[in-house]
């Protein structure tokens, strides 16, 4: 079969597209022909092998040679033991917990990472869902307790995480602003963000309007300036960031509980079966939409790490190993 490997860490040219052997499933384990796959920020920092956590027992060559965690495809076989999943059976999910590989014509993975396709939608759309997606649940409803009514400021709110994230707010009724880059705004507003601010233009934190909760994928303001703009009770998430950053909201988040009456924290991405099952509910009757920027083939892997390594994507990247999955424009969801 074909594959995207690597060997060494660094930038996308150390990807090479090489024919390797189809794995063979263990007896948990199910063997998925895959159709798509999508980029997250974990496959740029396992390429890249930053930051240094990413290393760890692995510090010269990379853990897993193939990437690529999100899939979406069918069921080939199945080991002995699986019981939930069956030849020919549509499904998507998280393979971060299972050895990745998704960046290949096949893949094994546990059946207690897949979740059944809906099949209202692509496999391109599929493959959108799973990271992103649970990311954006765990951290809005487990994480940040968000409730009906209440406004959100989502930072870094046109990537995969924040465009699933706005339209979970908006399905909890609650008021959202979104952060990003000027190019983004459009797609923002027509996802249902009730407000925007481009940051290029302005500082969200220099702002008068004060947040229940802020989620943030992007990790750049300090924590002094994100608690100016923290209601009294507020929350702060962070999906994403530095390991700088990420230190100095875990050093700060007790002053912030004790003094400010301010909670923050980090989130840390939990592949759950059962939270994919909440998004397959939420994506099959149409109240959220994965939103997908631009689909490469498999053969072009490189270029969609490097689209994606850029900042630029609206939503995600998908890679389409199946011809008739590649039906997507730039800018449609």
């Amino acid at each position: 079969m074909d594959a995207m490997v690597y060997d060494f860490y660094g930038t996308p040219e150390v990807l090479r597209l090489e024919k390797v052997e189809i794995p063979k499933p263990k007896d948990n384990e199910v063997l998925i022909e895959v159709h798509a796959a999508s980029v997250n920020s974990w496959d740029w920092d396992l390429l890249r092998g930053k930051p240094f956590m990413n290393r760890i027992g692995a510090l010269r060559h990379p853990r897993y040679r193939i990437l690529g965690a999100d899939v979406a495809g069918r069921v080939i076989s199945v080991g002995m033991h699986v019981k939930r999943c069956k030849p020919g059976d549509e499904v998507f999910g998280d393979l971060s917990s299972c050895g990745w590989g998704g960046f290949a014509e096949y893949v094994c993975a546990s059946e207690e990472a897949l979740t059944p396709k809906p099949e209202s939608i692509s496999f391109s759309q599929a493959a959108a869902i799973p990271q992103a997606a649970v990311l954006a649940l765990q951290g809005l409803r487990n994480k940040g307790h968000l409730q009906k009514g209440e406004h959100v400021l989502i930072n870094g709110a046109g990537g995969g995480v924040g465009t699933f994230a706005i339209q979970y707010a908006k399905w909890l009724e609650a008021e959202v602003t979104g952060v990003d880059h000027t190019k983004k705004l459009e797609t923002l507003l027509s996802i249902g963000a009730d407000h925007v601010v481009d940051y290029m233009k302005e500082n969200f934190t220099a702002q008068d309007k004060h947040y229940d909760l802020i989620l943030d994928v992007v990790g750049k303001q300090s924590v002094t300036q994100i608690k100016r703009v923290l209601k009294t009770g507020g929350r702060y998430v962070m999906v994403g960031g530095s390991t700088t950053r990420i230190l100095q909201t875990l050093l700060a988040a007790p002053l912030m509980s004790k003094i400010d009456k301010k909670k923050g924290g980090i989130l840390i991405h939990k592949p759950n079966h059962d939270d994919q099952l909440i998004w397959k509910t939420l994506v099959e009757t149409g109240q959220v939409k994965p939103v997908i920027d631009k689909s490469y083939s498999l053969q072009n892997a490189a270029q969609a790490l490097e689209y994606f390594g850029e900042g630029h994507a609206i939503g995600k990247v998908i890679i389409s190993i199946k011809p008739e999955d590649e039906t997507y424009h730039p800018g449609l969801f």
